[in-house]
């Protein structure tokens, strides 16, 4: 592969060259535990045991990295297994965080539950206002900037290349939680961030059959942030292999697969999502409506800039309340109640009381009205018919 080959060629050939043995042109699941050395210390292509390296998690970290524009990516057993790594590698006790006033529950609980008892404390800043997170990093020193762009579950949208600047003035990383996007909509390296996060159990796998995470970098030294020399792509490996929490091979085969189809699938997730968007944001129930696709929504000019389209995830709120909007997730066909997103099918949800409810109580809490859509790749016609009935 070469860095002119496009977006759809590199998911389907990065790292994924027929196999020199059979000529498979799909990698091979190397379901093993360990490796033939060939005297004490002679690798085959520095495989030794498979928590410390497997060929076939080695073609999705190479994929994931070609896509996100990185130099180096590291395949987890879940989003959330990237996010303790990179935390516990970049960060130490005495530390401070920020993160988005609106992030994932999960997110949240990291923080919150488990590393606030470790020593690494946490402020909570709107990551769509430059100017906020500016006098937060002026105001104490700030290790790492965390953002989600567009949010979970409010869809907000964060200007990355202008976080970066903020971030990287202060001697801050800036992490930038890509999974709502996709690499196919956003880059988020590109515009200078310095690790990008996915949950690749979402639309990089895309069918709701397998859960996974990773870690792609910009820069494995991140000379633009007075870290040079820190090495982190190594010490993110030497987590990695330490602490065990790595993508198994078949894990790694299904999300490659489903990486191969990430584009055409994007495309009609961001048709389907616009379309449903636009008959909420009139339809008489409805009080508000959270999409970057719309015109109306505060973030949707630096979401032009730095997306291709606008995603698959759409929020709204309901005049008539919580529990108006919890009978609306039970009513619906089509769109499953249940918690996860990204995949092919469409999927409801109430977030106060599903994914965000680790954040009740908290600065991250969620209206209680609000409802969550991903909204997948059906037929739209149908998925408009069962949102209408169910309101």
């Amino acid at each position: 592969m070469t860095s002119h080959d496009g977006f759809e060629t590199l998911a389907i050939h990065a790292g994924q060259e027929p196999d020199p043995v059979t000529g498979a042109v799909v990698p091979p699941i190397y379901q093993v535990s360990t490796y033939k050395q060939d005297g004490v210390g002679g690798l085959r292509g520095g495989y030794e045991y498979s928590r410390s390296g497997n060929p076939t998690r080695t073609a999705l970290e190479q994929c994931l990295a070609a896509l996100e524009g990185g130099t180096r990516a590291l395949a987890f057993a879940s989003g959330m297994a990237a996010e303790d790594c990179l935390i516990r590698t970049a960060c130490s006790p005495g530390d401070h965080v920020l993160i988005p006033d609106d992030a994932y529950g999960g997110t949240y609980r990291l923080f919150s539950r488990v590393f606030e008892g470790w020593g690494l404390s946490h402020g909570v800043v709107p990551v769509s206002d430059v100017a906020a997170v500016r006098a937060r990093l002026a105001a104490r020193k700030t290790a790492m900037v965390w953002v989600e762009t567009p949010t979970n579950p409010l869809l907000s949208i964060a200007d990355i290349r202008a976080l970066a600047q903020a971030a990287h003035e202060a001697g801050a990383l800036l992490v930038v939680d890509n999974t709502f996007a996709s690499p196919y909509l956003q880059q988020p390296l590109t515009l200078g961030a310095d690790v990008v996060v996915h949950s690749t159990t979402k639309y990089l796998g895309g069918h709701s059959d397998v859960v996974g995470g990773a870690l792609v970098l910009a820069d494995t030294e991140l000379a633009g942030t007075g870290l040079a020399g820190t090495g982190l792509a190594e010490r993110l490996a030497f987590t990695q292999n330490a602490t065990g929490a790595v993508a198994g091979p078949f894990d790694a085969w299904l999300t490659l697969r489903g990486v191969k189809t990430l584009a055409a699938r994007m495309d009609r997730h961001c048709r389907n999502a616009m379309r449903i968007a636009q008959m909420l944001s009139e339809h008489p129930a409805v009080a508000e409506v959270f999409y970057p696709g719309l015109a109306s929504h505060p973030g949707h000019k630096t979401a032009q800039e730095q997306m291709r389209a606008f995603g698959g995830m759409v929020s709204f709120r309901l005049l008539a309340g919580e529990e108006a909007a919890v009978r609306t997730c039970g009513r619906t066909r089509l769109f499953t109640l249940g918690e996860s997103l990204g995949g092919v099918e469409s999927l409801i949800e109430h977030p106060a009381r599903m994914t965000h409810a680790s954040v009740t109580g908290s600065a991250l809490e969620v209206p209680g009205d609000l409802v969550r859509l991903s909204v997948g790749i059906e037929d739209c016609d149908d998925l408009l018919d069962d949102l209408q009935q169910s309101l």
